[in-house]
């Protein structure tokens, strides 16, 4: 009988900024402003001048915004 060693860590992958801006659909200074208020993941340094996001997170925070769509209230027109 075998046992099953450690699992291995999640691999990270990083998005550089034009993966992020295709992957959510915003502009560059949107993403920054939305960084800056603290309403989007904070990126990291992958070098001396480049930075990136973690795939995960955007994805989360992705779906927490797809979530959240079904939780507006409605409103009504004409009333």
């Amino acid at each position: 009988m075998s046992e099953a060693g450690p699992a291995s860590p999640p691999r990270l992958e990083v998005l550089r900024l034009p993966d992020v801006c295709r992957v959510t659909g915003l502009c560059r200074s949107s993403i920054y402003q939305l960084e800056a208020e603290q309403r989007f993941p904070r990126r990291i340094k992958v070098g001396a001048r480049s930075v990136g996001w973690i795939d995960q997170e955007v994805q989360e925070w992705l779906a927490i915004r797809a979530r959240a769509r079904g939780q507006a209230p409605k409103t009504t027109r004409g009333a």
